[in-house]
């Protein structure tokens, strides 16, 4: 089974992390930031990817060093799951609406990381969630992954629907991306990732 385990120790944050690429296990998601699990969750469910994330950040400072190390965590064990990222699809592309919101992500696990972000959002926070740290989470998940990453917020009104739109697309794109591919063999003209 695909699987990374990550476990990450800082002053600001400690961080104990699984994630199963097509698990069956059900998320178990606590950062102590509620609409941050919220995004996670739907970022596990949507992406098929099993998730048990346990986060005891600096909250009295403010919610960035928790999002922004789980991405981190994130992405190391995404890495770590995909291993030489081998007889995979690699690519993945999808849009996704939630209500009066439409995003588009499409990405790339090729070793080559790069985050393209256009979203716009109104408001400061959802909760205790900072909605600029959505860049933040994304870079550190692309980055620490190996992924070239675009998302684009095309358009929405309501920033709790624009940002749970963003996840989820991210999660599609992603669930295409690690399926496993026909034949096994690594899609670069390299021959290598």
């Amino acid at each position: 089974m695909r699987t990374g385990i990550i476990e990450r120790n800082t002053r600001e944050t400690q961080i104990k992390l699984t994630g199963t690429l097509n698990g069956k296990d059900k998320e178990e998601i606590a950062t102590g930031i509620g609409f941050f699990d919220h995004m996670l969750t739907a970022l596990s469910v949507h992406s098929g990817i099993s998730m048990s994330i346990k986060v005891t950040g600096d909250l009295h400072v403010d919610c960035h060093h928790t999002i922004e190390d789980t991405g981190i965590a994130l992405g190391q064990a995404l890495g770590q799951a995909l291993g030489t990222k081998s007889g995979i699809v690699r690519y993945g592309t999808a849009y996704i609406p939630m209500d009066e919101s439409l995003a588009m992500a499409s990405l790339d696990l090729s070793n080559r990381p790069f985050l393209v972000f256009n979203c716009d959002f109104a408001n400061q926070s959802c909760g205790g969630y900072d909605l600029c740290m959505t860049e933040e989470f994304f870079r550190a998940f692309a980055f620490n992954s190996g992924m070239t990453l675009h998302i684009n917020l095309m358009y929405g009104s309501n920033d709790h629907h624009k940002a749970e739109a963003v996840y989820k697309a991210v999660a599609h794109a992603l669930k295409t991306a690690v399926t496993m591919n026909s034949d096994g063999s690594t899609l670069s003209t390299k021959g290598v990732l």
